[in-house]
Parts: structure tokens; C-alpha cells; sequence
């Protein structure tokens, strides 16, 4: 563990060291090779219990994928975020590279924790830079609101998640998950303990965000800057499906009787955000509302408790951390261009840019869950799973699917087919740092075709 985590924390001093010349390359080195090493905790993924323990931390096979998703995104934001803070203050770019590590530290540390209240502090923790980033690099005049939805919906779901926790300890003496998975001392059955269950999640589906309590989604996105957007939509929301899967073992005995209107919640969630996506003008909210789509998805995957709606549920939170976070370069790439993010008005780009446009082509194909990529493993299992519980949900998750590929082909045509607009005069060529950029979400998409195993969590 500490051969990835101090190797981390040492890149916040080297940020402030470097000189102004060499900021973004020593960075980008620097996070590339940390990428790299953590790949190396993939190696015991045969073993079903926790391997690299310390005292506070250890690694599982249902933290390693996010891990390595974690350490894997640090060199793609800094690589993303390079243009447009270009123009900025030495010192101003030095505060924002230190925010992003920072939440790389903070991510590791709550993927990784083995206290239960640790994981909630990190959790709570990766609030600050979050906020940080949205409000001052934002791009509209929107984004001080945009940040108080956001911490105000994150806070209000975690402080019964708080509560729950504490409970939770004086019932049971401990809030170590090694030894929480085995006890079953609780009696689950008055009312109290029905709110307790809902406490315990409500944070969660909040961070997911399920269908109901996700406004402050799409807000955050669109007023983010690169970076913002990237690591909200590939890791902060995973943090979520996470926490649940962690707390779900705790809950064992009421989930099954009061997780029906939660997956209701959440399938209807996938057909409305759908809809939702088929009436956006603007490119980057299209994007956010595909991501509530998804996570929907997962949350009804989860909710099942089978292995089957475990496994489809990791694949596909891998999966889509690396696709909607490369729609989001690709969203950033038109705008660098175009200063626009309404999909009328940068329309036809292919003309102008085709190798871009051959981008939009794959990674749209990844957003609708084509085979046979991850994202389509991870969907399939999860439909899979659902019909075992109720045929009366393939209507549901059949319909979503059906949108999901609508909304998908509507933004590449919108974005790339037809004529240039007259308005759009002179493009930037698009340049090898962003291809970089789309070649480093795409090639994992690519490798895990050939070993999906690496993310099939301990249903393996």
C-alpha cells in the first residue's frame, strides 16, 4: 500500500519545488509512474481475503479495481488540464495540480481504509477539493451555486450515514471491516432500525446519485472545469456504489425487504435520465445525465445481492469511469475550440477535425454498451440479474437500454455529422496530447476485453 501512498504525498512538495518550466512534465511523470506501480496490486486477485494489510489499510478485490481506476485518472486530468491553465499564474497552476494529488490521497485512503469511520472521514474529505475546483476554476457564473448544491446534497445524505456509524459501534463494539463481515449479533426488527438501514445508505444512493436526490449532478458537472468533471464522473461517484457494497453485508437480514423501492427508484431512474439525455442542448449536462443513468443502473445491481449484480455492478462502474471521463475530454476538446457548449452550435466537426471524430465514434459505442466491452459485461450481468429476481424488470432495463443507445447516437450525429456552421471559421487542429489523452481511457477499455477477471470483484 505505502509504496504507492507516500510516493503520492510526495508529489504535493514536488508541485511547490519544481520550477515553473518544468510544473506539468515533473507531474505527469511523476503520477504516470505511480499509475504503473499500482497496477502491481492486481497480482493477488486469486486470493479471496485482503492482501498488502497495514494497520489502517489493506486492499481486497473489490478495492483494487478502484484503486488502480484512482491512481490511473492523476496523469490523464493533469495531462487534460494542461490548456486551458496555461494562461493562469505560476502559483495559481501549482494550488490547482495540489488540489487534484490531494484528492488522489484522499481517494486512496478511503478505497483502502479498514475502519469504517476512516472510510467516512476520506469520504466526506474529498468534498473539499471538489468544491475547490468547481468554484474557483469553474467556467460560468453559475458555479458558487452549482458548489452549494453540491455540498449542501452531499452533507445533508452523510450525517445520518454518521449517526448509523455510531450506532453501529456501540452495538456491536467494532467498525473494523475485517471483523464486521462476521458479526451477526444484530437483531434487525423494530422500527428504529428500519431508519438505522436507511442512514446507512442514504449517503450513498445521495453520492451515486440515485434518481430523486441527483440535481446536484449535473449542476457540478457542467460548471467544472476538465479536471472536475473527470475525476467526479470516473471515481467520486464510485465512492458510492462502493460504500454500499462495503455496508450491504452489515444490513444483511432488512435489505431484502426494504430494498424494492430503492430498485424501482433506480430502473425508472435509467428511463427518465434517458429521456432527459434525448432533450439536452448542451453537451456536457447530456453527459451528466447519462452518468445518473448508469449509476442507476449499478444501484439496482447492487440492491439485488447476488453475485451476479455484485460483479455487473464493479465491471460497470470501471467501465464507465474510463468512458464518460473520456466524453468529457472529448466535450473539453470541443469547447477549447468552439467556446460553446450547445450542441447547435458546434455541430458537424468531422469535417473539420477526423481523427476526433473517430474518437467521438469509439467511445460513443462505449457509452452504449457495445460488445464486447466491459461496459457491456457489466450491463448484461446486471440485467441478467435483475430478470432472475423479476421478469417485470426487463421492461424497465430493456426500455433504458434501447434509450441509452438513442442518446448516444444523437450526441455523435449532433456533435460530428452534417455541415460546419458558417459561424465556425477557424478550428485549432487537434493535437497529439489529446489523443494521448483519449488513447489512455480507451486502452483500458480495450485490455479488459481480454482479461475482465482483473475487475470481476470476490465473485470471481
Amino acid at each position: 500500500m505505502l509504496k504507492v501512498f507516500i510516493p503520492t504525498l510526495m508529489l504535493i512538495p514536488t508541485t511547490w519545488l519544481v520550477s515553473a518550466k518544468w510544473l506539468w512534465p515533473s507531474t505527469l511523470a511523476h503520477a504516470l509512474l505511480i499509475a504503473v506501480v499500482s497496477v502491481s496490486w492486481f497480482k493477488n486477485l486469486s486470493e479471496t481475503g485482503w492482501t498488502f494489510l497495514n494497520s489502517y489499510m489493506a486492499t481486497d478485490t473489490l478495492s483494487t479495481p478502484l484503486l488502480a481506476l484512482t491512481c490511473w485518472l492523476l496523469p490523464i486530468m493533469i495531462l487534460a488540464s494542461q490548456n486551458h491553465m496555461a494562461s493562469e499564474p505560476v502559483n495559481r497552476q501549482r494550488l490547482y495540480v495540489t488540489l487534484l494529488i490531494s484528492l488522489q490521497v484522499f481517494l486512496i485512503l478511503a478505497f483502502s481504509a479498514t475502519e469504517v469511520i476512516m472510510f467516512y472521514v476520506m469520504f466526506e474529505a474529498t468534498l473539499i477539493p471538489t468544491l475547490f475546483l468547481i468554484t474557483r476554476w469553474g467556467n460560468q457564473a453559475e458555479r458558487l451555486n452549482a458548489g452549494t448544491y453540491f455540498l449542501f446534497y452531499t452533507l445533508a445524505g452523510s450525517l445520518p450515514l454518521l449517526v448509523a456509524l455510531l450506532l453501529l459501534q456501540s452495538s456491536t463494539g467494532t467498525l473494523s471491516l475485517l471483523i464486521l463481515q462476521f458479526s451477526n449479533s444484530l437483531q434487525l426488527t423494530s422500527f428504529a432500525d428500519k431508519l438505522w438501514w436507511a442512514g446507512c445508505l442514504l449517503a450513498f444512493l445521495v453520492k451515486m446519485p440515485l434518481y430523486g436526490v441527483h440535481l446536484w449532478l449535473p449542476k457540478a458537472h457542467v460548471e467544472a472545469p476538465i479536471a472536475g468533471s473527470m475525476i467526479l464522473a470516473a471515481v467520486l461517484l464510485k465512492l458510492g456504489g462502493y460504500g454500499m457494497m462495503r455496508i450491504l453485508s452489515v444490513l444483511e437480514p432488512l435489505t431484502s425487504e426494504l430494498s424494492y423501492p430503492f430498485i424501482i427508484f433506480a430502473l425508472w431512474g435509467v428511463i427518465m435520465t434517458g429521456l432527459i439525455c434525448l432533450r439536452q442542448t448542451d453537451l456536457k449536462s447530456l453527459i451528466a445525465y447519462s452518468s445518473v443513468g448508469h449509476m442507476g443502473l449499478v444501484v439496482g445491481g447492487i440492491l439485488i445481492q447476488t453475485s451476479w449484480g455484485f460483479t455487473g455492478a464493479l465491471i460497470l462502474m470501471i467501465a464507465h469511469g474510463l468512458t464518460s471521463s473520456a466524453l468529457f475530454c472529448l466535450a473539453n476538446t470541443n469547447y477549447e475550440r468552439t467556446h460553446s457548449r450547445t450542441m447547435i452550435l458546434a455541430r458537424g466537426l468531422q469535417v473539420a477535425l477526423p481523427l476526433m471524430a473517430t474518437w467521438w465514434f469509439f467511445i460513443s459505442l462505449a457509452n452504449l454498451a457495445l460488445p464486447p466491452l466491459p461496459n457491456f459485461m457489466g450491463e448484461l450481468m446486471i440485467i441478467t440479474s435483475l430478470f432472475n429476481w423479476s421478469w417485470w424488470s426487463l421492461i424497465f432495463t430493456g426500455a433504458g437500454t434501447l434509450i441509452t443507445a438513442s442518446y448516444s447516437l444523437y450526441m455523435f450525429i449532433t456533435t460530428q455529422r452534417g455541415p460546419l456552421p458558417v459561424h465556425i471559421v477557424a478550428l485549432e487542429p487537434s493535437h497529439s496530447r489529446e489523443h494521448l489523452l483519449l488513447l489512455l481511457h480507451f486502452l483500458p477499455l480495450i485490455l479488459l476485453v481480454f482479461k475482465p477477471q482483473l475487475i470481476f470483484g470476490w465473485a470471481a
